[in-house]
């Protein structure tokens, strides 16, 4: 074979294996249409893939037919998703085929300390690993969500204010070290994003818009299937465009920012003197049950999301726009007039309407989108000595630890 057909087959080989690695998992049919390769040259490949160990394939139903689903093998190792919350921490630990083999949550105190939420975590993966018969070895990189602006370049939060005592940590470097494994942070929106259109309610779409709706409110930007962060991280920072200029002050130091009207505080102190002392939670949970005065105040909520991110969508022109975190948990009754708000403000699309949608990940799907950053930032070794064998790495973490 000479040395252009053998570059060329590599070539088909690692976009092979980075489309599985993108959704977790197609059958040959769909991996010829994402790739744009012949059906034969995907059969090629899936059958060396196969061989080699890096591949599994399962029997699985595509349009009511059966077909065969082509995944990563779980010997190409594991990866750890963190995230790192206002009130709660979650680990989880998944494959290749994104499919979570292990869960855990606890809560967390208001403005927690960085060195205690971190040491909580690292010893919640070692935990889980011990739980699932995995060493710390078997994992290819831990990904990192935080409710803030990330540098990608160092793993620290660029924006200073939004996480108190968090703005000087070296987030990636510190985890690193406890854990001796590559370590990738990112804001909690960009996750979501990734998640939702790698595997989720915009996997379907090129261009989509995720937004988080929690305590604080944040998008993230996916254009061409790839997530825009911006210089420094803090693209689809939303929640500090500022509409009310005779408003509280925000943590970022701007007065009227749309987090001091829709975060947590904002949502319950209207309720105080009718409900008393509320959490968010406990909003979402009576609006869910029905409580007019909850229903009210995401309604509104709703609605003053809905004209922020219409400015977005006017910029971007997103095919679809995912509604993911707490408040989305109330479904229409924060959908509604969100959507109807973004209706009035943005051009209207004969061709392809602006959709409006749930997240389809629901609360997992910040966590799931760090999985998703190791999983896209490790390059899978699939290359073939002149033998034709498979190489012995099987994995090998790209990036390091910012």
């Amino acid at each position: 074979m000479s040395g252009s057909q053998s570059s060329l087959r590599e070539a088909n080989r690692a976009l092979i294996v980075e489309t599985i690695k993108r959704h977790g998992g197609l059958t040959q049919v769909e991996l010829a249409a994402a790739t744009g390769l012949s059906a034969a040259t995907v059969s090629t490949i899936v059958k060396e893939l196969l061989g080699g160990g890096f591949v599994d394939i399962q029997v699985t139903t595509r349009s009511g037919r059966r077909a065969q689903l082509v995944t990563l093998a779980r010997r190409v190792g594991l990866a750890v998703g963190i995230q790192v919350g206002h009130r709660h921490l979650r680990v989880v630990l998944g494959d290749f085929t994104h499919e979570v083999v292990a869960d855990q949550t606890l809560p967390l105190p208001t403005d927690h300390r960085s060195d205690t939420t971190l040491d909580r975590a690292a010893l919640l993966v070692l935990e889980l690993l011990e739980r699932v018969g995995s060493s710390i070895d078997e994992v290819v990189g831990i990904g990192i969500g935080v409710p803030a602006p990330v540098d990608e370049g160092t793993g620290m939060l660029s924006v200073r204010g939004l996480m108190r005592g968090w703005d000087e940590v070296h987030i990636a470097h510190v985890m690193a070290k406890r854990l001796a494994r590559p370590v990738y942070v990112d804001n909690d929106a960009n996750l979501g994003a990734l998640a939702e259109s790698a595997v989720g309610a915009a996997r379907e779409y090129r261009d989509s818009v995720y937004v988080r709706a929690s305590y604080g409110t944040g998008a993230g930007i996916v254009i061409n299937g790839n997530v825009h962060r911006g210089f420094a991280g803090t693209a689809g920072e939303i929640g500090h465009v500022p509409v009310d200029p005779q408003g509280d002050i925000c943590r970022c130091g701007s007065r009227g920012c749309l987090d001091t009207v829709v975060g947590a505080r904002a949502l319950v102190e209207p309720l105080r003197a009718s409900h008393g002392n509320l959490t968010l939670r406990d909003v979402v949970q009576r609006a869910n049950a029905g409580d007019p005065g909850c229903a009210q105040v995401i309604q509104d909520a709703g609605a003053s999301i809905g004209a922020v991110v219409s400015g977005l969508a006017m910029a971007v022109n997103p095919q679809c726009i995912v509604v993911g975190g707490e408040l989305a948990e109330t479904g229409e009754v924060l959908l509604a007039p969100m959507r109807e708000a973004i209706r009035r403000r943005v051009l209207l699309n004969q061709i392809a309407p602006l959709e409006v949608v749930p997240a389809e990940l629901g609360s997992a799907a910040e966590v799931m989108g760090a999985l998703g950053l190791v999983l896209q930032s490790t390059d899978v070794d699939v290359t073939r000595d002149e033998q034709g064998d498979a190489s012995d790495e099987s994995a090998i973490a790209s990036g390091a630890t910012g």
